[in-house]
């Protein structure tokens, strides 16, 4: 099966680890290429193909500032994940409560005996 075209969309972007990475470095603010290429230990153009991607999708925004190009999250692109996971979150919250509801009846059950 032919695999789907990273520049799709944000879930095919940050399918790949490396590029979730650029977003968790840029969540504390714009930074250049290179200072991201160096953080993550990869080369500045691999840096570059990644952040294409990532600005194709709408996941991330550049500026220019001087003689360098600042990248910064633009994380409304990843409302259609956050959306998407939300609803995995009730079932761990729908989950939980029912394993504290469980852990009380036994504690209760242990008083009584």
């Amino acid at each position: 099966m032919a695999r789907a075209a990273t520049t799709s969309d944000a879930f095919n972007a940050i399918a790949e680890p490396q590029r979730r990475d650029i977003l968790t470095l840029l969540q504390a603010g714009e930074r250049p290429v290179t200072e991201l290429a160096q953080e993550l230990g990869m080369s500045q153009p691999r840096a570059s193909k990644h952040l294409r991607v990532l600005r194709e999708v709408g996941l991330v925004r550049v500026r220019e500032a001087g003689r360098q190009r600042l990248y910064g999250l633009d994380a409304r692109g990843l409302r259609p994940v956050h959306e998407w996971a939300g609803g995995f979150e009730r079932f761990w919250n729908d989950s939980f409560d029912r394993l504290d509801a469980y852990v009380q009846e036994l504690k209760q059950e242990r008083q009584e005996e």
